[in-house]
This record gives C-alpha cells, sequence and structure tokens, in this order.
C-alpha cells in the first residue's frame, strides 16, 4: 500500500527551491536556486562539499540535509583513514539510500524531507546521482529537482546529447538556462539567488557563488544575445501551481 509518510517527504522536495545537475565526459556540475526568508535575512546555502572530489546539492528542508551531509563527510574520512584512498561516489550514495531506507520501515521515525543532488569523481569518471527520501538513488546525465523542476527537466531532455562533451563553461551555461527555467516570470538570476558548484578529473570539488559567479551570467547573456533567443527555455511557463500556494512547513 502507499505510505504516506514517504509521499510528505517527497513533497518536501517539490516544494524546495530547485536544484539542476548535470554531467559531462570529464566534469559535473551541479547549480542551485537560493531562498531568503525575508528582506532582512541572508540567502540560504544550497551546495554543500563534502570532500576533494565530492559534493552535494539541495531540495527540501536544509536541517534534514545538514544531518545527511555531516554523515557522508564522516564516511569519506573514514574511507581516507581505512583504506588511504577518496570514497567511490556509488558507495556513500548507496550508504545515503540505506540510511534513507530505514526511517521508511521502522516505526517511530519520518523519512528525511530533503532531495540530494550528489556529483563527485572517482576512479570511473564524473557522476550525478539524485537521492530521495524513499531511499532510492539514480544515476543521471542530467536532472533537475525542486520547485517548477519540470520547466528545468524539458530543457534538459531536449539538449542532453550536447552534455557528453562539452566544456565546464558549456555545461554552466546549460545548466543556468535550466535553472532559470524554474524562476517565476518576474524573477531574473543574479549572484545573490544562485550558486554553482564543480567537480572534474583535475578539478577538486569548488563552490562558484557571489561575485566569482558574475562572469557566467554574462556569459550566459552573451549566449543567448549570439543565439538571438533564450537558448530554448521554457521561461518557467510549465511551473506547478501548488509551488507558489503558502506551506506550513518552511523549506529551502
Amino acid at each position: 500500500g502507499r505510505i504516506h509518510q514517504v509521499e510528505y517527504a517527497m513533497e518536501a522536495v517539490k516544494q524546495g527551491s530547485a536544484a539542476v545537475g548535470l554531467r559531462s565526459n570529464d566534469h559535473a556540475v551541479i547549480l542551485a536556486l537560493k531562498r531568503s526568508p525575508g528582506e532582512l535575512a541572508s540567502y540560504q546555502k544550497k551546495i554543500m562539499r563534502i570532500d576533494d572530489h565530492l559534493g552535494i546539492g539541495i531540495a527540501g528542508l536544509t536541517s534534514d540535509a545538514r544531518v545527511l551531509s555531516n554523515f557522508m563527510r564522516t564516511e569519506a574520512m573514514k574511507s581516507k583513514m581505512l583504506y588511504d584512498r577518496p570514497i567511490p561516489i556509488f558507495r556513500i550514495v548507496s550508504a545515503i539510500g540505506d540510511k534513507a531506507q530505514v526511517n521508511t520501515q521502522r516505526y517511530g521515525r519520518r523519512p528525511y524531507g530533503v532531495g540530494l543532488l550528489v556529483i563527485g569523481v572517482d576512479d570511473t569518471g564524473p557522476h550525478l546521482y539524485e537521492c530521495q527520501p524513499s531511499g532510492n538513488f539514480f544515476d543521471y546525465y542530467a536532472v533537475s529537482i525542486g520547485a517548477r523542476s519540470q520547466s528545468a527537466k524539458t530543457y534538459l531532455e531536449k539538449h542532453y546529447e550536447l552534455f557528453a562533451e562539452a566544456s565546464v563553461d558549456e555545461l554552466l551555461v546549460h545548466g543556468l538556462r535550466a535553472l532559470r527555467d524554474t524562476l517565476q516570470q518576474d524573477k531574473e538570476l543574479h549572484i545573490n539567488n544562485c550558486s554553482v558548484g564543480i567537480v572534474g578529473k583535475a578539478t577538486n570539488f569548488t563552490i562558484i557563488e557571489g561575485e566569482a559567479l558574475q562572469q557566467y551570467l554574462d556569459l550566459l547573456a552573451e549566449k543567448d544575445t549570439a543565439e538571438g533567443g533564450t537558448g530554448g527555455g521554457t521561461g518557467g511557463g510549465e511551473a506547478e501551481a501548488t509551488t507558489d500556494d503558502p506551506v506550513a512547513m518552511e523549506t529551502e
């Protein structure tokens, strides 16, 4: 039968601000929209570094994501101490899936109300995984989660064949276009409401935000001008009606 608490946790992910992930043959990137609780508050952190070769983007309850990120850091340190090597990406994603699954089966617990996009590089190359509150996880070429993520998925499905051979800059432009499609029509991407994480075979996991992000927003504008449009985006036209409704639970 249906397990309603798992469905509610999945709904918390849908209410959170969007995150987009893409990977090529050499790099993987995540991009996330940051929300601010109010004009007097700072923007919430949406991308977290786990290790030199590994990082996550989140959609849903930030507090749950903090617990899971601490668990992932502990597992990464264990791997370095016991085996003297960075933890393989599939192994840490499997550990997260097992940890999430326990909460769907044992009484007195609730599922984690957060979805994770995990990017990393190991001996087999770059990886991008989505981890769900149900304990399921999937390997992707490109994926989006969070509010209005269907609009971003439409863009990614249309252009995913270009990603394998793309450079980092090209991947980021595609990611920014997909992320822009999740915005409400009166909003724009800027250095305060957006952050980016990059990892590659020869690049440690790096978070780009603030002024450092401006060059990529400028590159996006240049590409749009050169192509005479918005790069095939949907402009958020496929936004789910429910995501703008006020909800009791505050998610990020």
